[in-house]
């Protein structure tokens, strides 16, 4: 058995396998490739990264640049790239930043933390306080540690197959085998369920079925007795999960029954990519806390929030993040300017004519293509499920390497999920000529490597 079959194909596409190594050999120069060599020499390595498949030497707007000048529209971005890369209204903001405060202790407010605080509070629908970190797992944790204070109960329901970041914390409440496994001990009192949509469940799929893997939840939420959360990603971002907004009332409704606090991490899916400010925003329910991060630097700065009610404000008298990059000027010069710039441009309406534009395109490929065995969409966040069979869904994973790496020859990157999941992120500042470039990559791999409809 090779290494690559060994490594477990959930958060992303697998950086050692044959595919990865043929499509180095024809594309990675002498240069490029003792650079590689140089950097799997030094860096501790880890699935999904090192050894890497290629150079960066720059980014601009939606592309990214590799050290022998080849542009790639990036639909990954590592959710960090909302207004692409280096923004000129984002850049303009953290220089000005610069010159004016470019660090301030925990201790000492900061006007630029605080307008940033204050911004975030006012886009919430009701009171909310909120807490920075430098990362997305940082406020994962952080919002844990405020259940536990608040309600004295440290149990937590969160689904199988989910990410929320790769702290100890982070992987202990996520459901990922890829993380989790040969760690060792992780934080007890963390219950797993199964997704609403889960293909090896009892119910199947659609909003009858969807319902029933919610009160699954408050079975649990019954038994156990002392649950104080319920984590979700509203949106699963990785292969593109849209749950029915039934399945989310419901939960609502389940957490003020039985007094556990519900919390949404959208960390890849906050700011507009899912065509409102907030995900949550698409299913009318109000989390207890909101986990934010990525996409908030603006690409140009670590920075993440945890926003919680104000009956979550009870930890005074412990210190529940004390990150020394916990109010940030830079980072919240850059978040702030970030969401006045997607205010103030109507981004949310541009991502409404291009989500469009993507469900015309998917429709097609459904109509064309018999491998194709869901499309998955919201917003500018979509997901192409390659399948050898519809009826028994089994994945084509081999497929979906081939159309990455064919796109990646053809100037489109994008991650690959779940093994067959293509994931298509673009940049919500992509214009809808440059989107149906990109979405005419991808129907040529497509047209390449998978069977078509007869």
């Amino acid at each position: 058995m090779s290494e690559a079959k060994k490594v477990s194909r959930t958060e992303g596409d697998v950086n050692i396998s044959d595919l990865r190594a043929a499509w180095q050999e024809k594309f990675i120069d002498a240069k490029t490739k003792e650079m590689l060599d140089e950097d799997a020499e030094y860096f501790i390595h880890q699935a999904l990264s090192t050894p890497c498949m290629n150079m960066v030497s720059g980014v601009e707007g939606i592309y990214l640049v590799d050290s022998s000048g080849r542009k790639y529209m990036d639909f990954h971005g590592n959710s960090v790239h909302q207004l692409g890369y280096n923004h000129p209204y984002l850049l303009d903001a953290m220089r000005k930043q610069l010159d004016e405060l470019s660090f301030s202790p925990r201790r000492y407010a900061n006007e630029t933390a605080t307008r940033l605080a204050k911004k975030l509070c006012s886009l919430m629908p009701s009171k909310y306080r909120v807490l920075f970190s430098p990362g997305g797992a940082e406020s994962v944790g952080i919002a844990l540690k405020i259940v536990r204070k608040a309600t004295g109960k440290y149990k937590t329901i969160s689904l199988w197959d989910s990410f929320h970041g790769a702290t100890l914390d982070a992987i202990s409440v996520g459901g990922e085998g890829h993380f989790r496994t040969g760690i060792g001990p992780l934080l007890p009192g963390c219950e797993h369920v199964m997704p609403y949509n889960s293909y090896r469940g009892l119910f199947g799929e659609g909003v009858g079925n969807a319902l029933k893997y919610a009160e699954y939840i408050e079975y649990v939420c019954h038994c156990e007795g002392d649950i104080g959360a319920i984590l979700l990603e509203p949106i699963r971002c990785t292969d593109v999960q849209v749950p029915p907004p039934e399945y989310y009332r419901k939960i609502r409704e389940i957490c003020d029954k039985y007094g556990v606090a519900l919390i949404f991490d959208e960390i890849p899916t906050g700011f507009g990519r899912t065509g409102k400010m907030f995900a949550f925003q698409n299913y009318d329910v109000e989390p207890d806390m909101l986990v934010l991060g990525k996409g908030l630097g603006g690409s140009l700065f670590p920075i993440s929030a945890v926003l919680a009610k104000e009956k979550y404000n009870v930890c005074g008298d412990i210190s529940l993040g004390h990150y020394t990059h916990e109010k940030s000027p830079l980072g919240c010069a850059v978040g702030y300017a970030l969401i006045e710039f997607i205010e103030e441009k109507d981004v949310l309406g541009h991502v409404a004519k291009l989500s469009a534009l993507l469900e015309r395109r998917l429709a097609g490929f459904m109509d064309k293509f018999e491998g194709v065995g869901d499309v998955r969409l919201i917003g500018a966040l979509c997901g192409i499920e390659l399948v050898k069979d519809r009826k028994t869904k089994e994945k084509d994973l081999e497929s979906a390497e081939r159309v990455l790496y064919e796109c990646l020859e053809n100037g489109l990157s994008f991650k690959v999920s779940q093994g067959n999941v293509l994931t298509l992120a673009p940049p919500l500042v992509i214009t809808e000529e440059e989107l149906e470039r990109a979405m005419d990559i991808v129907e040529s791999a497509l047209r390449k490597f998978i069977k078509m409809t007869m």
